[in-house]
């Protein structure tokens, strides 16, 4: 099989995930943080690593910064419900995922309103002054996304949190389809609240994601529970990373999902990047060649761009395509990518769009099978 669907989770993982997630398994058997016993401290001292690893990643203050989620949604979630109130205000883009648009719309049902943002690729200067002209005295909130799951197209996400600080508006990014692909530095960023898949660009179980803020105090919680600290009362701590995390941990994937980061360290993130973005750009000559195939964007380059892309066959239905080619072992994502706000704007809510996202595995001679099957299929 040909797996170039990593924008939904990565595949294969590498092979210190699996290890680790076996070893946790087999070793970190007993409830992190909750007893006093040998096995208990193991696993917490594991978790207390990972958290210590992404806040280094991350550049984020220091590793109480770094709360566990499932993954990228629910870190969203906890931002977007933790901290709008009724009268508040949002501004977004125009290419978010629904893990933004759902929660966003549920909230318009008690009085937060939001403000999808036309994106501008290539010209950032016009991006920033359609963000600027949508903030009112209500905005509470900017939430973005870093680059596009649909399109690949990158926001400058730090000339957005500037122009938020201006105004005292506080921003939140969805760094699923960045994070472990191009650098994401929160100090240097002044990035108030990062929201991360653990399962994509940085090798993790499926199951892993990521909250990473200064200042969780800011946030009202939506789950509430045992966290294994001051136990004697029956308020939720304030604190981070306590005040996300409520219940028994995912410890496996926890300890996998440090493997991973440690994978791309060692790889190095821009030799990542690079090996991904080759394979991009060679699939896009060849596909801008072949008669039939409809692009969406400029050939992909950094900095506007992340190595996904997304096209079609004449009218055909992208499912359609995508069927044929699993039949041939090649598999990629199709329809509307859970991102029909991305697909509006490139006008294929109807059609949706074959996507196809390579990672540190992927390879020239699987690019150009998909090529040759395409060619069969036209």
């Amino acid at each position: 099989m040909i797996y170039l669907d990593n924008a939904a989770t990565t595949y294969p993982k590498p092979a210190c995930v699996i290890k680790a997630v076996n070893y946790a398994m087999n070793k970190f058997g007993a409830n992190p943080g909750r007893a006093g016993h040998k096995m208990s401290i193991d696993a917490a001292e594991e978790i207390y690593l990972c958290r210590k690893t992404a806040a280094e990643f991350f550049n984020a203050p220091g590793p109480e910064c770094v709360a566990f989620t499932l993954n990228c949604t629910h870190a969203i979630n906890y931002v977007l419900k933790g901290l709008l109130k009724p009268g508040d205000h949002v501004v977004t883009s125009c290419l978010e995922h629904n893990a933004v648009m759902r929660p966003l719309q549920k909230m318009s049902q008690r009085g937060i309103t939001f403000t999808s943002v036309k994106v501008f690729p290539g010209d950032n200067d016009a991006t920033v002054n359609a963000f600027r002209d949508a903030l009112t005295e209500k905005t509470k909130l900017i939430i973005c996304t870093h680059a596009s799951n649909v399109l690949g197209i990158c926001l400058p996400i730090e000339r957005i949190a500037a122009l938020g600080h201006i105004y005292g508006i506080p921003i939140a990014i969805d760094c699923a389809q960045s994070a472990g692909i191009i650098p994401v530095d929160m100090e240097d960023g002044k990035f108030d609240y990062l929201c991360i898949a653990g399962h994509k660009g940085l090798y993790g179980p499926m199951g892993t994601g990521m909250l990473i803020t200064k200042d969780g105090s800011e946030l009202d919680t939506i789950i509430e529970g045992g966290t294994g600290t001051a136990s004697d009362s029956l308020d939720q701590p304030v604190t981070m990373p306590d005040r996300m995390e409520s219940g028994t941990p995912n410890m496996s994937g926890i300890a996998g999902l440090r493997a991973g980061i440690g994978f791309v360290q060692r790889k190095g993130i821009q030799n990542i990047f690079n090996h991904e973005m080759s394979l991009i750009n060679y699939l896009y000559k060849k596909l801008s060649g072949m008669k039939g195939i409809k692009l969406y964007t400029s050939e992909p380059k950094f900095p506007y761009f992340v190595p996904v892309l997304s096209f079609n066959v004449g009218d055909v239905s992208s499912e359609v395509i995508a069927s044929k080619l699993n039949d041939r072992g090649i598999s990629v994502r199709s329809g509307l990518h859970c991102a029909p706000s991305a697909h509006d704007y490139i006008g294929t809510l109807e059609q949706g769009a074959v996507r196809v996202c390579p990672s540190a595995f992927s390879n020239m001679n699987e690019i150009n099978t998909l090529v040759l099957s395409l060619l069969r299929i036209i």
